[in-house]
């Protein structure tokens, strides 16, 4: 009696998880949806500086490509992983949702001004070090009004081969990876050439 009284006790302690699964939509597994790009989401970055400002640009840049195409970021990702090479569209729409990123920055105050990205830049050019003692000495007030850090970005992706970054893309965090990489230069290479000018 005894063995056959824990199969039974096995059975129904079965019967009754399945059935609270069952109850709570078991039955119908759906995976959630993807976000939608278009929405309006905040992002947050983990680092600072010309880092961090890219990091928060290619995040919105890719939702606001997403968006111009019609799919989710994730649909924009996989098709890219699964045509190895990007269309004239999907070029065109990151770079004009890279531009739009901008564009949304500037107007909800996270864009930082040009004197606080200059250190920065200037950290990791190779520069003489008369001409870097020289750029550092310029006042901030000075750098932020020749230098406007929107101008810097959308100069910066405009110069980018988003095609060649675009190719070869398996996922997501690949693509934020390179994208924030080659913006992060240029970024960077351009602040270093305009600062010069100043001088």
């Amino acid at each position: 009696m005894r063995r056959l009284g824990l199969p039974i006790v096995a059975v129904l302690l079965v019967a009754a998880v399945l059935g609270v699964q069952l109850a709570y939509g078991g039955a119908s597994y759906e995976p959630l949806p993807s976000a939608d790009p278009c929405a309006e989401r905040t992002v947050d970055s983990q680092s600072d500086g010309i880092d961090g400002l890219t990091e928060r640009l290619v995040l919105h840049g890719v939702d606001n490509a997403g968006c111009i195409l019609g799919v989710s970021r994730e649909e924009f990702v996989l098709d890219l992983a699964q045509n190895g090479q990007p269309t004239d569209d999907q070029v065109d729409a990151l770079r004009e949702g890279l531009l739009q990123a901008v564009g949304e920055m500037e107007e909800d105050g996270t864009m930082p001004p040009a004197s606080e990205l200059v250190d920065d830049a200037l950290d990791q050019a190779e520069l003489d070090g008369w001409l870097e003692t020289l750029i550092r000495a310029i006042p901030d007030s000075a750098v932020d009004a020749a230098l406007k850090t929107d101008d810097v970005l959308a100069r910066a992706i405009e110069d980018l081969d988003l095609r060649e970054l675009l190719s070869n893309v398996d996922d997501q965090d690949q693509l934020n990876a390179q994208v924030e990489a080659a913006v992060t230069q240029a970024v960077k290479d351009s602040l270093i050439d305009r600062v010069r000018n100043l001088l």
